[in-house]
């Protein structure tokens, strides 16, 4: 039996000797390698944190101490060493353990939220909160990485972590130097710097006089400086990292060094008061594909062959690529187009558009409050700036979009990726709150593309709206088959199917159905089983969605009942738009939504969770049913 088959708490790790922990580091990236290529997940991150994750959970006493991970998608080695290997199996699916920490799955996890950049804020508020119970000896540690420093939220936390000297904030620094990609900005550039020039360095400059004014000499002193001589990137020196901040500072430590890395947090987590261990590791350590991925070392990845790191099967063509192909199509027509990601090039198809204009081309880091409001600077100095973040990530730039390019009127297009529900990342990246968010803004227009076609289309109008803020928001995954409209109207919707009237009678209901962006495609799938109850059908696409277009108005009026669909929030989203702009012009259609409830899903596949909650084909069908026959009685169906 292996080493790994042993470990079933933290407190397992603690009996093991160094030869059995390195046996175990092996161990642990050969069964993420294993499991992960079977799921998909975030291979690279956490093949780069295993001996960082080991020496945690020798050094501090999980969960009295509190270890919290940003973004928590490098948080898998702490699942294993805390009891949940067998899980593996079902990693990311339905009714299995979560990519991200999860409260419910075991009391060792503090946090749910993938979001990056708020676990410096959480660490400061578990201190205060240790303080005022009465034990302040217990330490909160706060793994913060992949770039999750360049975001806003991580210096507010810093500048408050600061002000107390007493309380036990251990901030471990994890340097892979990338968050999707290398990591941009000045403090990356230090970090750089700093595992340039070690603080070893710094001693050897300043001679001995500087250890006695430390007052680190003896013992203490010399297994520093040995480590240092064996090339252990490490070191128990405390030395100022930000000045003005008074944050003592420890490293750079190798990351993949065991005893460097215990050592460093054993001094942190003795030391009285906050302080930063700069942990230096490599992303996708150990997997020979990982580490030869230029481009994102695996951060994340689908099926995937474990010998080869190839993916497993045919990859149709996605939203991403296709709107990565027309924005490029526009830089050349239009010098004044610029594009602005906020650590995502690749997975937001900017990548592309930077290689071929790259003063064009800007990656402000994990920061998408700043990325919106600079678009705002951008547009003030006379350029078009194209904002692409992934939906769930306008939720933390809504104030910026709001105040700074809303008020005043700028011509910044949002594009949002993974809108609608994403599935398999879980609650908190599922892109279901953009429409409820955006649609309040006064004079800003969205547009809900149903099909790879009308993304180039309603992209490119969005570039020429002068006026003020546009948003461009597809799902996650493959395109859907085009579906050609039978008309369009005079404002641009367009109408994808109607009932031909030849049967009806004056008595016949008609049902308008309004299909957003994508669910058109399952609505459409849906209208046979409808039309079967003996109603007349029309669908339409109205494809900007806000404001909402007076053709979708005239003909709400003209119907008998109207059902909208879409996918976002039913809170606040398109349906409940269009009824409050019919309710003003005075339409009393009765009016229905299908659309995400207010929950947050655990995660599954998209397919699952639109047939959980009914948002697909069959729910469609079976939801219009139900409030046809509650307005309308039994109608006569149509003939087998």
């Amino acid at each position: 039996m292996g080493i790994l088959q042993r470990i079933s708490s933290p407190a397992d790790l603690k009996k093991l000797s160094g030869e059995e922990l390195e046996q175990l580091a092996k161990e642990i990236r050969d069964f993420l390698v294993e499991k992960v290529s079977a799921t998909g997940g975030h291979l690279g991150p956490n093949l780069g944190v295993v001996e960082l994750s080991i020496a945690m959970h020798r050094v501090f006493t999980s969960p009295a101490d509190a270890i919290i991970f940003d973004t928590s998608h490098q948080s898998y080695v702490h699942k294993i060493l805390t009891g949940r290997m067998e899980g593996f199996d079902n990693l990311r699916q339905q009714g299995g353990l979560s990519g991200y920490t999860c409260r419910a799955e075991s009391e060792h996890d503090w946090t749910e939220s993938s979001h990056a950049s708020a676990a410096l804020s959480y660490a400061d508020g578990l201190a205060k909160a240790f303080e005022i119970q009465g034990t302040p000896e217990r330490n909160v540690i706060a793994v913060v990485g992949d770039g999750a420093l360049t975001g806003g939220m991580c210096w507010e936390a810093l500048n408050n972590i600061a002000t107390s000297k007493e309380r036990n904030v251990v901030i471990v620094v994890n340097d892979n130097g990338r968050s999707y990609s290398p990591t941009i900005g000045g403090f990356a550039e230090n970090l750089a710097d700093l595992r340039m020039k070690p603080f070893y360095d710094k001693v050897m400059e300043q001679g001995k006089s500087t250890l006695k004014s430390l007052g680190w000499m003896g013992e203490r002193t010399f297994e520093a400086l040995h480590a240092f001589k064996e090339g252990v990137r490490s070191t128990v020196f405390p030395t100022e990292m930000f000045p003005e901040l008074g944050m003592k500072y420890v490293g750079p430590v190798n990351g993949h060094n065991l005893k460097a890395v215990e050592h460093a947090l054993r001094y942190a987590r003795d030391y009285e008061g906050p302080i930063i261990v700069h942990v230096v590791t490599e992303k996708g350590r150990g997997y020979a594909p990982a580490e030869n991925d230029v481009a994102e070392l695996m951060h994340s990845t689908g099926v995937i062959n474990p010998k080869t790191g190839e993916p497993v099967g045919t990859k149709s063509p996605g939203w991403t690529s296709v709107f990565s192909k027309a924005l490029v199509e526009a830089g050349k027509r239009r010098d004044d187009i610029v594009a602005i990601t906020a650590a995502m090039a690749g997975p937001t198809g900017l990548t592309a558009f930077g290689e071929q204009f790259p003063k064009r081309f800007f990656d402000v880091g994990i920061a998408e409050q700043h990325a919106v409001t600079s678009a705002a600077g951008l547009a003030l100095g006379g350029l078009h700036p194209v904002v692409a973040i992934y939906s769930t990530f306008l939720n933390r730039a809504f104030d910026q979009l709001l105040m700074d390019v809303a008020l005043i009127n700028q011509p910044v297009t949002i594009v949002l990726d993974r809108a609608g529900i994403t599935g398999s990342d879980g609650a908190s990246h599922n892109g279901v709150w953009d429409f409820s968010l955006a649609s309040i803004i006064p004079g800003i227009q969205i547009a809900a593309p149903r099909d790879g076609e009308a993304l180039v289309e309603q992209f490119n109008e969005a570039l020429e709206i002068t006026t003020g803020p546009t948003v461009v928001r597809f799902p996650k995954g493959n395109l859907p088959e085009v579906i050609e409209p039978l008309s369009v109207l005079e404002d641009g919707v367009e109408v994808l199917h109607y009932t031909d009237a030849a049967d009806a009678t004056e008595d016949t209901p008609n049902v308008l159905i309004v299909a957003v962006g994508p669910m058109a495609t399952e609505v459409m799938a849906a209208v046979p089983t409808i039309e079967a109850l003996g109603v007349g059908v029309t669908v339409i696409d109205p494809r900007w969605v806000a404001p909402v277009r007076a053709s979708v108005l005239a003909l709400a009026d003209d119907h008998d009942l109207v059902i909208v669909v879409e996918d976002g929030v039913v809170h606040g989203g398109i349906g409940a738009l269009i009824a409050s702009a019919a309710n003003a012009a005075s339409i009393d259609t009765p009016m229905r939504n299908i659309a995400f409830p207010e929950v947050f899903p655990e995660h599954a596949t998209r397919e699952q969770l639109m047939d959980v909650f009914g948002m697909n084909a069959e729910g469609i069908a079976e939801q219009s049913t139900q409030w046809i026959s509650e307005l309308f009685g039994e109608l006569a169906t149509t003939e087998d």
